[in-house]
């Protein structure tokens, strides 16, 4: 069972809504939340930002970020938190980069992960970093859980506005 229902339903209590930003899950979050009947209430969509230069269009991480950091990189899935929400008109924005597979990825290991949380209106923003394992499809789905996980757990620890 997903994270899905447990945060949708916390943010209909908080009357607050969501935005995503996903790369290596490819629309795997987006998918799990619009499993859930009523996800309209909360949900309002996302992007799928799988080439870096989307990452910088859609998703608002700044150019700069991308050239010294890359796209997988903890600022970056901050970035794109942030960027999501504030492009969606959303309270929350919720983001995932990493590498699936099967190669490493700029000196990066299949396997790393960041999933990240932002609330722009104050400020907040959480990164986490996965470190998983198993096939491309193993990874690309324990990271969307991951990112509904995390946010599952900023959304217990932060009050309502």
């Amino acid at each position: 069972m997903t994270a899905s229902p447990r945060v949708l339903a916390s943010l209909v209590q908080r009357r607050e809504t969501l935005a995503t930003a996903e790369s290596l899950t490819g629309g795997l979050v987006g998918e799990l939340l619009t499993a859930v009947p009523g996800a309209s209430k909360a949900y309002l969509g996302g992007v799928i930002s799988y080439a870096t230069r989307l990452k910088a269009t859609l998703a608002g991480v700044p150019q700069q970020t991308l050239d010294q950091l890359g796209p997988v990189a903890a600022l970056t899935a901050e970035q794109m938190a942030r960027g999501v929400a504030a492009r969606c008109g959303a309270d929350w924005g919720l983001s995932t980069t990493g590498v699936a597979g099967p190669e490493m990825q700029d000196g990066h290991p299949v396997g790393q992960v960041f999933v990240g949380v932002a609330q722009p209106a104050t400020g907040y923003h959480r990164v986490v970093e996965l470190t998983l394992s198993g096939t491309r499809e193993d990874i690309r789905h324990a990271a969307a859980s991951g990112a509904l996980e995390l946010l599952v757990d900023v959304l217990g620890m932060r009050p309502t506005r």
